[in-house]
């Protein structure tokens, strides 16, 4: 894709107004619990708590739950799209709050799911920050093929990946699935999300007879957010050979810690959203 595809540096939209405590001290305390929730974060937070997030299955290593899944579809002009859940007002604790949430393929699709390390200080998971929602490629990415077909932020195409049903890169089998290092809702925004795309022949079988897989994939394709739940590094998806140490050579790992997880198996996990700060 062309460098005219990238997103404009300057839309004029609202700038997050930040809580007290920013994303970068939040990140350093990684996965704990509720009770230290409570100590960092402003008494006005909103939005957090119990949640059963759709997650890739966390299959090694010390992080407590898999990473959460983005919801996808391809456009009719054949970008990829993460699906952001339609806001709506509820009442939390005696007061209207906004959330980010919607009835997904027989489950409850929220952005609460991605309230954890910190992200939930960005402004980008507000359930009214405006974006398009296009997977845009991120700079640097790992692999030769999206280095050699787009910029930083160059929307994904499904053209790019008609050969992924055998496409390999000399780290664990070829045909697993072809992926792209991407950012989402993340043009004009002072922090990137950081995700991974990844268009597979194992999503295609498994979203035949799965309600949920029918709903949150599409053409093969799927996503998640690539923010390690231990202590918050970013994983890489065939990336490294030492992942092949840890039976990760064809899934998700994380250098820091060695947590492992794989993106074709999706599983519920139960955690604590972190409250995000009000705007």
């Amino acid at each position: 894709m062309s460098a005219s595809d990238k997103y404009p540096s300057e839309s004029g939209r609202r700038r997050f107004v930040k809580g007290v405590v920013g994303g970068a001290a939040l990140a350093g305390v990684g996965a704990m619990g509720s009770a230290t929730v409570n100590t960092l974060t402003t008494a006005g937070g909103v939005g957090g708590g119990s949640t059963i997030a759709k997650t890739i299955a966390h299959t090694g290593g010390p992080a407590p739950r898999g990473l959460p899944q983005i919801p996808v579809q391809v456009t009719d002009e054949g970008y990829i799209e993460g699906i952001w859940p339609e806001t709506t007002t509820v009442t939390q604790e005696g007061q209207e709050i906004e959330v980010a949430q919607q009835d997904l393929g027989g489950e409850t699709y929220t952005g609460a799911w991605f309230q954890y390390c910190g992200v939930e200080s960005q402004e980008n998971v507000q359930p009214n920050f405006e974006s398009d929602n296009l997977f845009r490629a991120a700079s640097g990415p790992p692999y030769d093929w999206q280095s050699n077909t787009y910029s930083g932020g160059d929307r994904i195409h499904i053209d790019d990946f008609d050969d992924y049903t055998e496409w390999g890169n000399g780290i664990g089998s070829d045909g697993v699935g072809k992926p792209a290092s991407v950012t989402w809702r993340s043009e004009d925004a002072e922090t990137n999300l950081n995700a991974v795309v990844i268009r597979s022949p194992q999503i295609e079988e498994a979203a035949q007879n799965n309600e949920w897989l029918q709903a949150s994939t599409d053409q093969g394709f799927m996503a998640y957010l690539n923010v390690c739940t231990h202590f918050c590094c970013i994983p890489g998806y065939k990336e490294l050979g030492e992942s092949a140490r840890y039976d990760a050579a064809d899934g998700t790992y994380c250098v820091c810690h060695q947590s492992t997880y794989d993106p074709f198996t999706i599983e519920d996990a139960l955690f604590i959203a972190r409250p995000r700060p009000e705007e």
